[in-house]
């Protein structure tokens, strides 16, 4: 169960937040409303997800989502509008989603957990037991935490969003070190020495080597020396 925010000017003339869209009512969370004002930005901070109330205010919505995405909120949000209102929806307005206020239960429902999940795993790597939260520069090795220097962390990201491709280590020095980078192929031999001592004996093999190739990252640690 989500918690969500109904943002609706109907909130703000003193009608519930069910009432105002009843189909919210259908579903399993918990649903706060507020008025299309800054104090929804204050509730926004204790939700998973703002739904906007764009069918009769269109242009209010637009505000509001703009200051949502002023403001540096990562809440996702959640237009909901009439069929007339989808020429004026732009990119720049920051929303996660747009509904029609005609859509069934089922496809509200649908929207709010794709959003919701995705917001959830937002910034996060995972593949072969390791975690990356890219946000925060950490990495969570079957639930324990690695200690990577910078590079060390650039180059395990970038072999674990690529799991199974082989990477020669010319292509790895420029993806990875740059091509400002003047150092010879051999750092990148030394930062996978490294890392696979940092992965321990049990997933040195996440990191695997392709002879007179390069290097590629295997989930299933299926990787040869």
């Amino acid at each position: 169960m989500a918690q969500l925010l109904l943002v609706s000017n109907e909130v703000a003339n003193g009608t519930p937040a069910e009432r105002s869209l009843p189909v919210l009512a259908l579903l399993p969370h918990e649903i706060i409303g507020a008025a299309a004002d800054t104090q929804a930005l204050t509730e926004s901070a204790r939700v998973d997800l703002v739904v906007l109330d764009g069918r009769a205010d269109l242009a209010g919505a637009r505000m509001m989502s703009r200051l949502f995405q002023s403001s540096g909120s990562t809440v996702p949000l959640l237009l909901v509008l009439m069929e007339s209102g989808l020429a004026a929806v732009a990119a720049d307005w920051g929303l996660s989603d747009v509904v029609l206020d005609t859509a069934g239960p089922a496809e509200f429902e649908a929207r709010i957990r794709m959003l919701v999940t995705a917001a959830a795993n937002d910034g996060l790597i995972s593949s072969g037991g390791i975690v990356i939260d890219d946000a925060a520069y950490s990495v969570m090795l079957d639930g324990v935490p690695l200690d990577l220097t910078y590079t060390e962390f650039e180059l395990l990201k970038y072999l674990v969003q690529h799991p199974g491709r082989v990477f020669s280590r010319e292509h790895l020095l420029a993806d990875v070190w740059g091509y400002d980078y003047y150092g010879g192929t051999r750092t990148v031999d030394v930062h996978v020495r490294r890392l696979r001592a940092k992965l321990g004996t049990e997933h040195e093999s996440l990191i695997g080597t392709v002879r007179n190739v390069g290097y590629r990252f295997s989930p299933d640690g299926s990787g040869r020396r």
